[in-house]
């Protein structure tokens, strides 16, 4: 195991502690943008300790974090940190969120992590080596045909344009006779899904890097693809994501970009 992949464990674990003592304790949450767009003190004392955990081992590595801390994209060494993805389950009490961790090496993802310190599910990447799921090796499923698989799709907090598309693209995935649609609200434990094998391709039109930083990762070293909506790579800004066992791809390509251009935030 490399040095920053055992980093990336141990500030895991150590925000998700924190995370989950909350969670059990109870805390206020707050609103950043929106009505359904919420913080908490959960979310802001897990990023500081995790940034505090990645500067001790690496005190020369830039950060990017949900919360407090806009690092640079383009920098060398970047960590990209989600200290509490699902924070909307968070606050409704629903044990289904998670701590996502990624490591960039010249804007290339080298290993990540993703663990739900409630139900102690550890999703694990390293490049080229593959990925795990508390120690068990991961593969995407073997759906060819929309009409074998299980689709995961995210809502971004726009209830505008982008519901709208979002809600038509679900349509256009139920004529194509899918076993159903799931909406789970945690975009790093959806991608880690579909890595399982239990979703064929899951989709959303608008994510930040630390939503996919890690889930990315560990979908690719499970044997899936990951694009924007539009079939480009993924960039480290706000972007829509595609992901999706591979076989899939294309056809899931087919209806996620037909209503791409529709799927932009009302202002």
């Amino acid at each position: 195991m490399t040095q920053p992949l055992e980093t990336a464990l141990y500030a895991a674990r150590e925000g998700g502690a924190i995370i989950a003592r909350y969670f059990h304790d109870g805390v206020t949450m707050r609103t950043k943008g929106t009505s359904a767009d919420l913080v908490s003190d959960a979310d802001v004392n897990s990023e500081r300790r995790i940034v505090q955990v990645i500067r001790d081992a690496f005190p020369d590595h830039c950060v990017m974090g949900e919360e407090e801390h806009s690092g640079d994209e383009n920098a060398e060494h970047l960590w990209i940190i989600d200290p509490l993805d699902g924070t909307t389950n968070f606050a409704h009490h629903l044990p289904h969120f998670a701590v996502s961790i990624g490591y960039y090496h010249k804007g290339v993802a080298q290993c990540g992590v993703v663990w739900n310190p409630i139900r102690d599910d550890l999703y694990i990447a390293e490049r080229g080596r593959g990925a795990t799921h508390n120690g068990r090796t991961l593969r995407v499923g073997q759906q060819k045909l929309m009409s074998e698989a299980l689709i995961g799709v995210g809502f971004y907090y726009d209830r505008g344009a982008m519901m709208e598309a979002t809600l038509a693209a679900i349509g256009d995935c139920f004529r194509q006779q899918i076993h159903g649609v799931r909406r789970f609200g945690t975009a790093s434990l959806d991608l880690a899904q579909v890595a399982c094998g239990s979703y064929g391709a899951y989709f959303e039109y608008q994510l930040s890097p630390w939503d996919f930083a890690a889930g990315q990762l560990i979908l690719e070293e499970a044997g899936g693809r990951v694009t924007t909506c539009s079939g480009a790579p993924m960039p480290l800004q706000k972007t829509s994501i595609l992901a999706s066992n591979g076989a899939l791809h294309d056809q899931m390509l087919s209806i996620v970009g037909r209503h791409l251009q529709a799927a932009q935030p009302t202002k």
